[in-house]
């Protein structure tokens, strides 16, 4: 038995049960799932934390305040910074702030 080889993929025609054609196409082995380590808002807070600020207004581009506050806060639980940083929202602007020690 001889077997056939494709090398390039052969567009299938619509049937009567398909509606969408489709690609077939060997491979040798599944590709790897490409996975982000950390967080991208990690970058922001670590340049926060490197600042020595006391406060900062952040605005990320296509991003709502309340959606900013809520990814910061899960960074800082995650990094257990929580106790130390504090992320608030005032007039629909994201502000991060250090935790002032009670006195």
């Amino acid at each position: 038995m001889v077997e056939k080889i494709i090398t390039k993929p052969e567009p299938v025609k619509p049937t009567d049960k398909l509606n969408v054609g489709f690609t077939l196409a060997p491979v040798d082995e599944l590709p790897r799932r490409a996975y982000r380590k950390g967080s991208k808002y990690d970058p922001i807070l670590d340049q926060f934390i490197k600042s020595k600020q006391k406060n900062a207004k952040l605005q990320i581009e296509g991003k709502t305040a309340n959606y900013i506050r809520t990814q910061m806060n899960k960074r800082l639980e995650a990094r257990k910074l929580q106790n130390k940083y504090i992320v608030s929202v005032v007039n629909d602007i994201c502000y991060l702030s250090i935790v002032e020690p009670l006195k």
